[in-house]
């Protein structure tokens, strides 16, 4: 616990001087911070790996999210991608960039692809959320929202004890939204990491999520990662625009794809696309 504790005051530490240093930096007006914190650790193969790249591009460049894009304040959105593995395998791969257009969206999603996996390791969720508080502490975004999108597929099970990053993370103002990919028929090797007790999203909604509106989608397919994915962001752009009505939708839902029970606007943004994906709060 103490070692727990002196990594966190480091954390916070290295937070607030790069927000003191972004308030000297030019102010970059966004509606949302974001930083994607992708799981690249053992249990993804290469070919599941490479499904989940395709996704991302296929959500930053979709029409729906540069129309909930548009549809914000500012009409701009920066997005920061981090990979983890194990703790000592955890790197912010693209830094902050600004998306305000299809063109801005592709160029990002364009990199995101090309971009090399760098590590196949553990799963220290906690360590992954560490380093994207360090990107959001150092950006120049002072008054955006700012959210972390988890996206992985097993239990924390390296690194810092994730409950204890990420009630620190909420407590600076941070929300933690996940995103869980479902191993129905894992190798015995995985099988208490990716189907721990009670499921991977309830380990999700108890120790990795958190926030105002705070929500873990689930698929249980890399083939449907995409599409989860830009019903993930365009709730998450569309949030600071009404948020009420965000919770509305993210607090109701039981479920939305083949269900249809409180289809929401993520939903009718998305007809013709239904795969079965489940939303928690």
């Amino acid at each position: 616990m103490r070692k727990a504790g002196r990594l966190l005051l480091a954390v916070l530490a290295v937070c607030f001087a790069g927000a003191a240093l972004a308030e000297d930096a030019e102010d970059i007006a966004v509606d949302v911070a974001l930083v994607l914190v992708s799981d690249v650790s053992r249990s993804i193969d290469d070919s599941e790996f490479r499904l989940q790249k395709s996704g991302y591009h296929a959500a930053l460049t979709s029409q729906a999210v540069l129309a909930a894009i548009a549809g914000g304040r500012h009409g701009a959105i920066a997005v920061a991608y981090v990979e983890f593995a194990s703790d000592y395998q955890v790197r912010t791969v693209l830094d902050f960039a600004v998306v305000r257009d299809a063109g801005s969206a592709r160029a990002l999603a364009d990199r995101i692809v090309a971009a090399p996996r760098g590590f196949s390791g553990r799963t220290a969720i906690g360590a992954g959320i560490v380093e994207a508080m360090r990107d959001l502490g150092a950006s120049p975004f002072p008054g955006a929202r700012q959210v972390i999108d988890v996206c992985g597929d097993g239990t924390n099970n390296s690194g810092p004890d994730v409950s204890v990053v990420r009630d620190t993370a909420v407590g600076a103002g941070i929300t933690i939204n996940g995103l869980t990919i479902i191993n129905d028929h894992p190798a015995s090797l995985f099988f208490a990491h990716v189907q721990p007790p009670g499921g991977l999203t309830q380990y999700y909604r108890e120790h990795v999520i958190g926030g105002p509106g705070a929500f873990v989608l689930e698929v249980h397919d890399f083939a449907t990662f995409g599409i989860a994915m830009t019903r993930k962001l365009v709730d998450e752009i569309a949030a600071g625009a009404d948020p009420a009505g965000a919770r509305g939708r993210m607090g109701d839902i039981n479920s939305v794809g083949n269900h249809h029970k409180g289809k929401s606007s993520l939903a009718n943004a998305l007809q013709g696309a239904e795969p079965s994906l489940n939303v928690f709060r």
